[in-house]
């Protein structure tokens, strides 16, 4: 009899975001698939889970994967965990999921953990409807989407480094208007977790003169609805300052 796959969301930041299923789940499981052992050791010693650590991560997935599926359809219970939050989401986790639901395995996701939603949550933009795009591409295809999401009416979710997130908010403002309502979430559920709202050019400012550190979640408010006409003028508008500058 086949066993099945649990992807366990773990904290993003506080150690008492972990349920109390997650920890049952873990400690139940034959094996548990880390992205990063030696993060995940520090949460399992916490909660005293002993449960065998295997690597499981972008660079190795694709080579690993088949075997993992094997230990399940041999009868194995599985529980995949990254290093913050649900598996999946900007994180290792759709491959093995994926080839699990092709065989026929059971996928079971726990609900739980996951920094995009404390973040619209706590933005004050609508969040009835939202689109989530994670880490915007680093070149290719970048200035594409960011055209086509200009147009974009629902509240935006982005993930983003520290490093880029001044450059990242100023092509936003470029591309979707200096006056676009924003929030950038840092540090979520930690110690010096910090939501800065206001324009994308009131925003851009502020961490230009203030570094950013840690984990962050941009919130973009989508386009405000307008007749056709006014889309057309607003882009060449656009389209006319990005060649001025």
């Amino acid at each position: 009899m086949a066993g099945k796959l649990y992807i366990v969301p773990t904290p993003v930041g506080n150690l008492e975001d972990m349920t109390l299923r997650a920890i049952r789940v873990l400690k139940e499981a034959d094996l548990v698939l880390a992205e990063d052992t030696r993060t995940s050791s520090v949460l399992l010693k916490h909660y005293d889970i002993h449960t065998p650590l295997r690597s499981h991560h972008k660079f190795n997935e694709h080579q690993t994967v088949d075997l993992i599926k094997e230990k399940i359809l041999s009868g194995q219970t599985v529980a995949l965990i990254s290093d913050a939050g649900t598996p999946g989401i900007s994180d290792p986790g759709f491959l093995l999921s994926r080839t699990c639901s092709e065989e026929g395995i059971e996928v079971e996701t726990l609900p739980g953990a996951t920094a995009c939603i404390p973040a619209i949550v706590s933005s004050g933009l609508p969040c009835d409807r939202f689109c989530f795009e994670g880490f915007l591409p680093v070149k290719k295809g970048r200035q594409t989407l960011l055209k086509a999401l200009a147009e974009e009416t629902r509240t935006m979710i982005f993930y983003e480094s520290p490093y880029r997130l001044v450059k990242t908010l100023e092509q936003f403002a470029e591309y979707f208007g200096p006056e676009r309502p924003c929030s950038v979430a840092r540090e979520i559920s930690k110690k010096f977790e910090e939501h800065r709202r206001g324009t994308l050019a009131e925003v851009a400012a502020h961490f230009r003169e203030t570094e950013p550190k840690g984990e962050i979640v941009i919130i973009v408010g989508g386009a405000p609805d307008q007749p056709k006409h006014n889309r057309d003028e607003n882009e060449k508008h656009q389209r006319k300052r990005r060649e001025q500058t």
